[in-house]
C-alpha cells in the first residue's frame, strides 16, 4: 500500500509539473509575447467567446480587446509611453482589466492601488509608484479627495463611472477613443523582463510597499495556475477576490485568459450569495483565500451546498482544521493549495490535495525549485548560522524560515520594491556559500519526510512564553475546531515584569458560548494555551482577507482601555474568568501568577 501511495504521489506531481511547464514553454525573459498578445489572439480566433461575466454583463474577447484599445488610445493621447506609470484606484469590474491591458499595449506600468486605503496610506501608495496619471472610480472619489492634498507632485486624476472632485472625465474621453488595435510599435523593445505592475504589500505592519512585478512573473504565475487546474477553454472561474491583488488579479485572471476561458467577476465577496453565483454563472473553478473558506463554512448549512459545477478550486491559506469539513460539506472534487508571495521567488503547489500542505518539492526537483528551510532564532528574528558562518538547513519536522535562491530565469528572480532599502532587507546573503543570495519569505514552515511543506507561522507572529516558542497557527487550529467559535485571531501581548509575550486570542463566537468551559475543550501545552481572551463581534481583515493584528497587540489586555469582554486563564481554578480592573492591576503588579 505504501509503495502504491508513493507511486501515485510521484505520478501526480510529475504529470502536473510537466503539464504546467509545457504551457510555460514560451515564457522567457527576452520574449516579446505578453498577455495582451494572448488576448488579441483570442479576439481574432474566437471573438464571440465570453471573456468576462459581471453582474448582467457578458463581455466577449472582442469586446475586452476593444475596451483595452480604447484605454490605450486614451493613454497615448495623454503622452503615456513605455515605462510610464498610471495608477488604478478602481473596484472590481471589466473596465479595471481593460485599463491595465490597454496600458500594457503601450508598455506602460499599472500601479494596482488597494481600494481600502485612505489618507496617508493611499497618498503614500500613489507617490512611491511615481504615477503620472490616476484613474479613480467615482465611488472611491472621496478617498482620493482626502489623500490628494498629501500628494506632491499630484498625478492627473481621471474619473470613471461618474464625477470625482478635481478629476477629468475619463468616460467622455473613452467614448471618443478608437477601439482599433494599437500598433505594436507603441511598445517597441518591450520584453517579458520589463515591468508590468506595481502590486502592493498589505501594509498590516506599516505603510504598504510597492513590489515590482514584471510581465515574466505575470505569465509565470498565470500559466502556473492554469496548468495546476488544467484550465480549458470551456472553464469558468469565479473570482470574488480583489483584482488589485495577485491572487485574484493575476492567478484567477490568468487561469481564464491564458486558456481562453471565462472570468466571473464579483464586485465584493458575499458568503450569502457565493454558491448562488456559482450556480447562476455555471462556474467550474474558483479562487479562494483561507478566510473566505471559513466564512463559507460558518454560514448556515443549506440543502444545495453541494449543488454546483465546481470541479476544482485553487488558493492559499485553507487551514488544516477546516479543510476536510469544507471539502466534504461543499463536495469539492479537488483542492489545489499553493504558497507564494507577490514579490518573492518561493512558490509551490499542493497538486494532490494532501490536507494542510501548502506545496511539495521532491528531492529530485530541488535544483529546479531551490526552496530551503533554514533554522531560525525566534527571539532575535534572524536565521541561525553555524560555526562556518553559513545557515543550517532544517531537518524534516523542524520549523525554519523558507528562503528561495535568487537566480536568472522565470520564477527565480527577486524583482524587489521601489525602494532599494526595502529590497535589501528581504535578501539573505552568503547563506550556504559565499556570494549566494536568497529571498527571505518571512514565513516559518516545516517539511515532512515526503517533502510536503506546511505553513507554521509568520515571523513576528510567533512569540515566546515561559521559555517556549508558540506558533499562533497551532493555537488557531486548536481553537478553530471548538464548537461555538467561528473566527480566531491569535497574537502575543506584553505582560509587565514577565519575559516574552503571553498568548491572547480574539474570538468571534456564537450566542451562548461560555468561555469558562473553553479550557477543557482545547488540547494545547500549558505554555501555548492563551492566557487572555477577547470576545469580538467581528475580526478586522485587510482587503485581501488577512487578519489584522497590529492594533490588537497594541491594545493589550487592559479592561480600562478595551470595551470588549475580556477573560484570563486562572491556573488556580483551571478556568477562564472575567478579567476585571482589580485582576488586571494584580497581574500588572506581579501579584497574580499566570
Amino acid at each position: 500500500m505504501k509503495l502504491f501511495e508513493s507511486l501515485k504521489r510521484e505520478y501526480t506531481y510529475i504529470r502536473c509539473v510537466t503539464r504546467t511547464m509545457y504551457r510555460m514553454r514560451r515564457v522567457k525573459p527576452d520574449a516579446t509575447r505578453i498577455i495582451v498578445d494572448i488576448i488579441e489572439e483570442h479576439a481574432a480566433r474566437r471573438p464571440a467567446n465570453i471573456a468576462i461575466l459581471y453582474q448582467d454583463r457578458a463581455v466577449s474577447y472582442r469586446g475586452l480587446d476593444e475596451g483595452a484599445n480604447r484605454y490605450a488610445h486614451w493613454a497615448m493621447a495623454q503622452g503615456v509611453k513605455r515605462g510610464d506609470v498610471v495608477a488604478l484606484l478602481m473596484e472590481n469590474r471589466p473596465e479595471y482589466l481593460m485599463a491595465w491591458l490597454g496600458l500594457h499595449k503601450l508598455g506602460a506600468v499599472a500601479a494596482l492601488v488597494n481600494t481600502n486605503l485612505t489618507g496617508q496610506s493611499l497618498a503614500h501608495s500613489i507617490s512611491i509608484a511615481g504615477a503620472r496619471h490616476i484613474v479613480v472610480d467615482a465611488e472611491l472619489g472621496g478617498n482620493f479627495a482626502d489623500a490628494a492634498p498629501l500628494l506632491d507632485p499630484a498625478p492627473v486624476a481621471w474619473a470613471a463611472g461618474g464625477p470625482v472632485r478635481g478629476a477629468r472625465d475619463l468616460d467622455a474621453e473613452l467614448a471618443i477613443s478608437s477601439p482599433m488595435t494599437v500598433d505594436r510599435k507603441a511598445r517597441a523593445g518591450l520584453t517579458c523582463k520589463d515591468k508590468a505592475f506595481y502590486i502592493y504589500t498589505s501594509g498590516t505592519t506599516g505603510l504598504p510597499k510597492a513590489a515590482n512585478f514584471s510581465h515574466l512573473r505575470m505569465l509565470f504565475m498565470m500559466y502556473g495556475f492554469a496548468g495546476a487546474v488544467n484550465a480549458k477553454q470551456r472553464d469558468r472561474i469565479y473570482c470574488p477576490l480583489p483584482l488589485y491583488h495577485a491572487t485574484g488579479g493575476i492567478c484567477a485572471v490568468g487561469i481564464a485568459f491564458t486558456a481562453g476561458g471565462t472570468l466571473i467577476i464579483r464586485r465584493k465577496f458575499s458568503a450569502h450569495e457565493f454558491w448562488d453565483d456559482c450556480r447562476t454563472y455555471r462556474a467550474t473553478l474558483f479562487q479562494y483565500i483561507g478566510e473566505l473558506c471559513r466564512y463559507l463554512l460558518n454560514a448556515p448549512a443549506h440543502s444545495r451546498d453541494g449543488e454546483h459545477s465546481i470541479r476544482a478550486i485553487s488558493g492559499n491559506g485553507l487551514r488544516p482544521e477546516i479543510w476536510p469539513t469544507f471539502q466534504k460539506r461543499f463536495a469539492i472534487p479537488r483542492i489545489v493549495e499553493f504558497y507564494g508571495a507577490t514579490e518573492g521567488n518561493v512558490s509551490m503547489l499542493n497538486y494532490d490535495g494532501t490536507v494542510g500542505a501548502v506545496g511539495r518539492v521532491p528531492r529530485y526537483m530541488r535544483a529546479v525549485f531551490p526552496t530551503r528551510l533554514v533554522r531560525f532564532d525566534i527571539t532575535k528574528e534572524v536565521p541561525v548560522r553555524g560555526e562556518d558562518g553559513f545557515c543550517i538547513e532544517c531537518a524534516p519536522g523542524e520549523a525554519g524560515e523558507a528562503v528561495g535562491r535568487i537566480s536568472e530565469g522565470p520564477g527565480r528572480g527577486f524583482e524587489g520594491y521601489t525602494r532599494s532599502a526595502d529590497t535589501e532587507r528581504k535578501i539573505l546573503r552568503d547563506a550556504f556559500e559565499k556570494g549566494d543570495a536568497w529571498f527571505r519569505t518571512g514565513d516559518l514552515m516545516r517539511r515532512d519526510e515526503h517533502n510536503y511543506f506546511y505553513f507554521v507561522d509568520r515571523i513576528g507572529d510567533t512569540f515566546r512564553w515561559k521559555g517556549e516558542n508558540v506558533a499562533t497557527s497551532e493555537v488557531t487550529e486548536a481553537l478553530g475546531v471548538v464548537p461555538g467559535i467561528q473566527e480566531v485571531n491569535v497574537y502575543g501581548v506584553s505582560v509587565p515584569g514577565a519575559d516574552g509575550r503571553a498568548g491572547m486570542a480574539s474570538l468571534v463566537t456564537i450566542p451562548g458560548f461560555d468561555p469558562a468551559k473553553l479550557a477543557g475543550k482545547i488540547s494545547l501545552a500549558p505554555f501555548a494555551r492563551p492566557v487572555f481572551l477577547r470576545l469580538r463581534p467581528e475580526l478586522e481583515i485587510t482587503g485581501t482577507f488577512k487578519l489584522k493584528k497590529a492594533d490588537l497587540v497594541k491594545d493589550g489586555f487592559d479592561p480600562e482601555l478595551i470595551d470588549d469582554p475580556l477573560y484570563w486563564y486562572n491556573p488556580a481554578s483551571a478556568r477562564y474568568e472575567p478579567l476585571t480592573p482589580p485582576v488586571y492591576a494584580d497581574i500588572a503588579a506581579g501579584r497574580m501568577k499566570l
